[in-house]
């Protein structure tokens, strides 16, 4: 009985939030709600689980991310680096939106890509003021972008922190294996940008114009604050990169940011809580509770027994089949619980192979990192930005991203597909 409601509660829930028939926000506590007032899952299961409840990780590496831009934005620096931007884009904003896209991508592979859409947006969303263009489409080209750039590495993108210690994969193995993935997608991604958001890259003569003939250095307000700031974010991104060696988890590195960077900013209460998204962590406590009720009752592990059981012990069959369903159960549900549910799976599956039984890993990196696009709930990072454009009154509906998730997740998977063959099967 707990297995129909949780699996009820949850397509009705995400009905409303594809529809938007009500706010996304209200449709994930309320689904959330449903399924503790009926004991499908209780508060030990939601709130204290590792398993099955709230990810508080990544609701305060949210929180403290937040506060940090918040204070930042007070400097100057975000108009700065979109002057910049535009600038040695000489006006065009299909360049501006290449270069922002490639910025976002390096980074998303080196801080979370969370984090990094946090930072970008800000400068987006200035830049297409001065083209006065709309921002919808260069957001949502950055955060599909932060997807694919964070499958590069061990901390680029949450699963893969799950994946590597499941397989006791390194921080270069990820390198090794998944950034020559990464940088054809990248390429390949670029090239199909003019076509995918055709129809964006109109912009006013005149207003290219006055873009040139900007200095961005006049933007800086507060120089004294952009050091701390800068010192502290130095000391953050030290701590996310290096958090393995440090044994501090990335959420406390951004909360100790955060706090430090409080205290020494001298920036009003009000300035730095008002960059906080409320509506949005809200929304990822929902979703993580009532998805953690698909994973108490087992419906995410039966159906990935049902997929690894349909592979019949052949290597390349299971490597092609784990990519395949990663990457649609990853665009629907979000990413992170489907890997920590998978990865055993992965495990039994790849340690009763006596040859490319690695390949397998890699399978499933693959198509949860870039399946995490195919959806606007697939991903954290994409929830984030929906939430950041729709502060900035630019909202972005549940399907003109999937449209373009879905596009993008399918050239991905396509490209992936074969190198997985060609690297472990006939290369390998």
């Amino acid at each position: 009985m707990n297995v129909v409601l949780a699996v009820a509660v949850f397509v009705v829930a995400y009905a409303l939030i594809a529809t938007e028939r009500i706010h996304k926000t209200t449709a994930a506590l309320g689904g959330a709600a449903i399924v503790l007032a009926l004991g499908v899952v209780g508060s030990a299961d939601s709130f204290f689980s590792h398993e099955t409840g709230i990810d508080w990780d990544v609701i305060f590496l949210l929180l403290g991310m937040m506060i940090i831009v918040g204070i930042l934005r007070q400097t100057g620096v975000f108009e700065y680096t979109a002057i910049w931007a535009a600038k040695r884009a000489k006006g065009s904003p299909l360049r501006v939106m290449i270069l922002l896209t490639l910025i976002t991508a390096v980074a998303s592979a080196f801080l979370d890509n969370v984090t990094t859409v946090l930072l970008i947006a800000p400068v987006t969303l200035l830049v297409c003021d001065r083209l006065d263009i709309n921002p919808s489409p260069f957001l949502i080209a950055e955060v599909l972008a932060a997807n694919i750039g964070g499958a590069a590495t061990l901390i680029g993108d949450p699963p893969n922190i799950i994946i590597g210690s499941r397989a006791g994969l390194t921080f270069n193995d990820f390198l090794v294996h998944m950034a020559p993935l990464v940088l054809v997608e990248l390429a390949v991604f670029t090239l199909v940008l003019p076509w995918l958001f055709r129809g964006s890259f109109t912009v006013d003569p005149d207003r290219a114009a006055d873009i040139m003939a900007l200095n961005e250095r006049e933007a800086i307000r507060d120089r004294g604050l952009l050091i701390k700031c800068g010192l502290v974010l130095a000391a953050v991104f030290a701590g996310f990169i290096g958090h393995s060696l440090f044994h501090i988890d990335p959420s406390v590195v951004a909360l100790l940011g955060a706090g430090i960077l409080v205290l020494v900013s001298g920036v009003p209460q009000e300035e730095f809580l008002s960059a906080v998204e409320w509506d949005m962590l809200l929304f990822f406590a929902g979703l993580f509770v009532m998805i953690g009720a698909l994973v108490k009752t087992g419906v995410i592990e039966n159906l990935s027994r049902h997929a690894v059981a349909a592979t019949g012990g052949n290597a390349l069959v299971a490597t092609m089949l784990i990519l395949v369903v990663s990457a649609v159960l990853s665009g629907v549900i979000d990413n992170i619980p489907y890997v920590a549910t998978m990865s055993p799976l992965v495990a039994e599956l790849a340690g009763g192979m006596e040859e490319h039984g690695h390949a397998l890993w890699w399978a499933l990196a693959a198509g949860a990192d870039f399946g995490g696009n195919l959806t606007a709930v697939g991903a954290s990072a994409n929830v984030v930005m929906l939430g950041i454009a729709k502060r900035a009154d630019t909202p972005i509906s549940f399907w003109e991203f999937t449209r373009k998730g879905a596009v993008v997740t399918a050239i991905t998977i396509t490209i992936a597909a074969p190198y997985l063959w060609l690297r472990y099967f006939v290369l390998g």
